[in-house]
């Protein structure tokens, strides 16, 4: 007799604790093999397939198009005949526990899929059962198994989506939601008993929310004010438009500079230089077959070469401040925009490569970050970040440090400028530099000293000779 599994989000990457569901890859009653995509979802660091370790008949999808998913949380549930089905070694149990009053109420239904072709289907109720789960701990644990063998496919009726059981109190409010809902309501002031659930059973979702802060829904009961009605903390105006809400990347972006604002005693200075002559070098460089060298592909090159005079600066302070962990290895990273904002990929071991090789590695992560097929891994691991924020048009900037890093090289635009060139006046092409740096690694001295091999290396690329 098959037996029910449960396959929960696994850990995707460093420090991801969620993950939103943005297109389901299987229905309900459909067949599916070992290690097959069943979601795509989206984390802090990149959009993912995840495959399930179980093959058999899905009973059950947990989570709406658009809702976060914590790690640990049920994804799907798969029925599996004994002995088949699943990898060998595989851990995920049985799904035998009493639900959990904050793990996040799933099972809203399938979404229409926007997709081609369908896979097979089961027949029978039994295959295709639903998971209810209780909205607080119950005495005995739940089993959830099908109610007859998994059969080959036969031609039933396509079976209706999966919903959970949603309890109701007094007043039609539902006793369970999401936490991540219940948090939101929270934050903004939302009495969810003034509410209307869009979801099955009048379940309250995120988007009811939304649209409950954007049109200043009353909250508690209405009684006429004997004094001028206060807004409640957290309550938007009226005439202060739509609450977008801070999700996926956005919200691991805003996180992770919030932290380093606070954390880190950032200080940051900066330089004009000439760059006549490094532009001048790239034109001769790319004159000759191979590979074109880019400009951040040169700069890089000193980055890493400045840092092996700088050693201090390619560190970072411990989590618990008590030390400063110096790094063996240039983990260059880079800001590039992509399709899902701006992420900033990393160059492993930046040191050990030419400039052409910097070259084709910086232009495949660019190319991977703006069509979104960057992989988690190559967005984690930095020991220092290079921003060319001058392809902006912008000259200069006072950039907030990529936590944990101790520091980062700004640039700004190269335009053409007057300048005092060998005592006359002339027309160069000039940059603005800046440095970024956490002042616990190092004193001034040490920042601009840096900053000033840079500037002298873009100036006079000869300089680079010496050290390569």
């Amino acid at each position: 007799m098959p037996v029910v599994r449960e396959f929960t989000l696994p850990d995707l990457g460093e420090g991801l604790t969620e993950a939103e569901v943005v297109r389901w890859l299987v229905e309900v009653g459909e067949v599916i093999a070992i290690d097959q995509p069943v979601v795509e979802v989206e984390t802090a660091k990149a959009v993912v397939e995840v495959p399930c370790p179980y093959g058999g008949v899905v009973t059950a999808l947990f989570g709406a198009v658009g809702e976060e998913v914590l790690v640990g949380a049920p994804l799907v549930t798969v029925a599996v005949s004994p002995g088949e089905g699943e990898r060998p070694l595989a851990a995920v149990p049985v799904v035998e526990r009493a639900a959990e009053v904050e793990r996040p109420l799933v099972g809203y239904g399938v979404a229409e899929p926007d997709r081609g072709g369908r896979r097979r289907r089961v027949g029978g109720g039994g295959a295709s059962a639903a998971v209810t789960r209780a909205s607080a701990p119950v005495a005995a644990p739940v089993v959830v198994a099908p109610a007859a063998p998994v059969v080959a496919p036969v031609p039933e009726p396509v079976p209706e989506p999966v919903t959970a059981v949603v309890p109701v109190v007094a007043g039609g409010v539902p006793a369970v939601i999401s936490p991540l809902v219940r948090r939101l309501a929270r934050e903004q002031g939302v009495e969810l008993a003034a509410v209307a659930g869009s979801g099955p059973d009048g379940l309250i979702m995120r988007a009811d929310v939304e649209r409950a802060v954007a049109a200043k829904v009353a909250v508690g009961p209405a009684v006429a004010p004997a004094a001028p009605a206060v807004a409640p903390a957290g309550a938007v105006p009226s005439d202060a438009g739509s609450v977008v809400p801070l999700r996926g990347l956005r919200k691991a972006v805003a996180e992770k500079l919030g932290r380093s604002h606070r954390e880190i005693p950032a200080a940051t200075c900066w330089v004009d230089a000439d760059a006549t002559e490094l532009m001048s070098l790239r034109r001769q460089l790319n004159a000759v077959p191979g590979p074109k060298v880019s400009v951040l592909a040169l700069l890089a090159r000193i980055c890493a070469v400045g840092l092996e005079r700088f050693p201090d600066l390619n560190s970072s302070v411990t989590a618990d401040g008590s030390g400063i962990l110096r790094h063996s290895a240039v983990h260059l990273g880079f800001a590039a925009q992509g399709e899902r904002g701006l992420v900033v990929p990393v160059v492993r071991d930046a040191q050990r490569l030419t400039t052409e090789q910097l070259g084709e590695e910086l232009a495949r992560l660019t190319e991977a970050a703006r069509t979104g097929a960057i992989a988690p891994a190559e967005l984690t691991g930095g020991t220092f970040t290079l921003n060319n924020y001058g392809v902006f048009g912008v000259d200069g900037s006072t950039p907030i440090l990529n936590h944990p890093e101790a520091a980062m090289l700004g640039v700004g635009r190269i335009v053409a400028k007057p300048w005092v060139h060998q005592g006359e006046l002339a027309v160069r092409e000039v940059t603005q530099l800046s440095f970024t740096f956490d002042h616990r690694v190092c004193d001034g001295g040490t920042a601009g000293g840096f900053l000033r091999f840079v500037a002298d290396c873009v100036e006079q690329p000869g300089v680079l000779l010496r050290r390569l």
